[in-house]
């Protein structure tokens, strides 16, 4: 693979994820237990950290794992249908 499409790659997954952690509810979280003061704010972040790190690890090998098995097309499809209705549960949940 070429360095220019590794760092494409990279920039791009950064964005998106970026992007899509800005506002969720894993960053409201963060925000508030490094509100309390009696948390240090920097075992928050390193908590905070890790997790993102453990549950990106396991959506890399879970998707290369299912792309051996289940082609890309299917796997977008699948994704984004989950998306909508996590989506529908969302609006109309309480």
């Amino acid at each position: 693979m070429a360095e220019a499409t590794v760092m494409n790659i990279f920039f791009t997954a950064f964005v998106t994820i970026f992007l899509a952690e800005l506002g969720d509810k894993t960053q409201i979280a963060t925000l508030l237990f490094s509100a309390n003061k009696e948390y240090s704010r920097w075992a928050v972040f390193a908590g905070a950290a890790l997790a993102l790190i453990a549950t990106s690890a396991i959506a890399v090998l879970l998707g290369s794992t299912l792309s051996q098995f289940v082609s890309e097309k299917t796997l977008k499809l699948l994704g984004g249908t989950g998306f909508i209705v996590v989506g529908i549960w969302t609006l109309f949940s309480k």
